[in-house]
């Protein structure tokens, strides 16, 4: 495609059949064209929020010259978002009258399915999972199923046919292996590199051609809605039913998911998923292993990024307490204007950010822990996996001999915005650190948090938790882990 021109059409592959869509309003759910449009009715709908994982697909998406599949929910992504991609349903797995696939036939006999309204998207999770790890461990099995919700089976006849997949077959002749290299070359013949602009008004999908693309498109569009995974923005229309258009997504960017491991710091591309970013994440700060395993299900962490759960500012994120708690930074840019703005700085107020019409988080920089750091992040939910935070606290601290010598704090789910404990790093700064100091500072919650009451958590709760928590991380810290599990029993 020329420089300048702007092609009129999103195109991807479906299963094996070549699509071109020119009239697509940006709102339309990827679960919606499966079922109303193509009459695929194997992805089920039950929340329509991306929990349940009754929609779940694959998408492959090319990473370089290599060809990356990944499940994701079809209820939450949006059709236009999938420009230049492989989309994979349950329909794909094996034809009316033919043998059933591996993990099909791992389920009829190992009796992973009752009513059944769950079951394509638990195989879809299972098949993801096999594609790449043809000998999953039960660790691994559980991953893939974090996003999928059973209510009649019990995970326990599913786990059993995840792990005999292979022996209904090898991984290596599925056809999506096979034939790879041949999807490979056809989603490479729809990379042209330009624009694609389809629909009007508020139904109008952009999907730039290029990160300097998406400067001037923003800038041109300030209203718009810059769109990443829609972990988000899927439920701003699923739920709440909100004029978000023009809506400018950036998931085919493959520069926008750069990750570049620094001498001294982690830069994340702001289109970079959670999936994506957690090796070099834990690899850095193994602290936040847990934390990124319990966001969302697998699927939701292959579609949601690093940069939308900053740029959208939400009190309850999980990602900004940690990231300010490390002393981390984002880079606005808007047109060639870039600018470094502390996260401390970031976040005003309820639903205000640092950020100017038109200006969008480019990258995210952490900086590595010195050696002497004790780090840790705490996620306190009703259940533990797929759940939003009650709240959410980061803790940092370095002692100068027994001497706190620097300390950050952060929570999500306290304020309006994920926001420091400054009131309680300062009773604790240059106090020895000792249980006495830690009760004495503990009162200096209720000035930097005046938390509300909702459904997940009590004001009196969150305040109570977020004490209790700073207390653990001193116990860890101090190797009185064993103290603390007795009061707690």
């Amino acid at each position: 495609m020329a420089e300048g021109q702007c092609r009129d059409t999103i195109r991807f592959v479906l299963n094996d059949e070549d699509i071109a869509l020119g009239e697509i309003p940006a709102t339309q759910t990827l679960l919606d064209f499966l079922r109303l449009d193509q009459r695929l009715k194997g992805s089920k709908e039950g929340c329509a929020e991306g929990d349940c994982g009754a929609c779940t697909v694959l998408v492959g998406r090319l990473s370089g010259e290599a060809l990356v599949y990944s499940t994701a929910t079809a209820c939450i992504a949006f059709t236009a978002a999938l420009d230049g991609a492989h989309v994979v349903t349950i329909e794909a797995l094996a034809e009316s009258g033919s043998a059933l696939h591996p993990v099909q036939q791992a389920m009829v006999d190992h009796h992973g399915s009752q009513c059944g309204f769950c079951t394509p998207g638990i195989v879809m999770s299972l098949y993801g999972m096999w594609l790449g790890d043809d000998q999953p461990s039960q660790t691994r099995i559980e991953t893939a199923l974090q996003g999928n919700l059973c209510r009649c089976t019990g995970y326990s006849p599913i786990v059993r046919a995840a792990k005999a997949i292979s022996t209904y077959g090898a991984v290596e002749i599925d056809p999506l292996n096979i034939g790879r290299a041949a999807m490979t070359e056809r989603l490479q013949a729809l990379r042209d590199g330009g624009r694609v602009e389809v629909g009007t008004g508020k139904y109008r999908a952009i999907l730039p051609g290029s990160v300097d693309d998406l400067a001037a498109v923003y800038e041109a569009n300030p209203t718009g809605t810059v769109v990443g995974g829609a972990t988000d923005v899927g439920l701003w229309v699923t739920k709440f039913m909100r004029d978000v258009g023009p809506m400018i997504f950036t998931q085919h960017l493959e520069e926008f998911h750069r990750i570049t491991e620094g001498d001294e710091s982690l830069t994340l591309g702001a289109g970079a998923t959670y999936s994506e970013a957690l090796p070099a994440l834990v690899r850095h700060f193994p602290q936040l292993g847990e934390l990124l395993n319990r966001l969302g299900g697998e699927q939701v962490r292959n579609m949601g990024t690093i940069g939308g759960n900053i740029a959208n500012g939400s009190p309850i994120g999980d990602m900004p307490p940690p990231l300010l708690a490390l002393g981390g930074s984002i880079v606005l840019r808007k047109r060639e204007r870039r600018r470094t703005v502390w996260l401390d700085d970031y976040f005003i107020a309820y639903g205000k950010q640092d950020r100017e019409p038109g200006e969008f988080v480019e990258s995210v920089t952490v900086p590595y822990l010195p050696v002497a750091d004790r780090f840790a992040v705490y996620k306190v939910t009703k259940r533990r996996d797929e759940d939003i935070s009650a709240l959410c606290g980061a803790f940092r601290v370095r002692l100068d001999g027994d001497v706190v010598g620097a300390v950050r704090i952060a929570f999500g789910g306290m304020a309006a915005t994920p926001k420091r404990a400054r009131a309680v790093e300062a009773a604790l700064l240059g106090q020895p650190w000792t249980e006495a100091s830690i009760e004495a500072a503990l009162g200096a919650f209720a000035v930097d948090y005046q938390p509300l009451s909702d459904l997940r958590a009590s004001a009196e709760y969150r305040l109570l938790a977020a004490q209790n928590l700073l207390r653990r991380f001193f116990y860890e810290t101090t190797g009185g882990g064993a103290r603390l599990v007795r009061e707690l029993a």
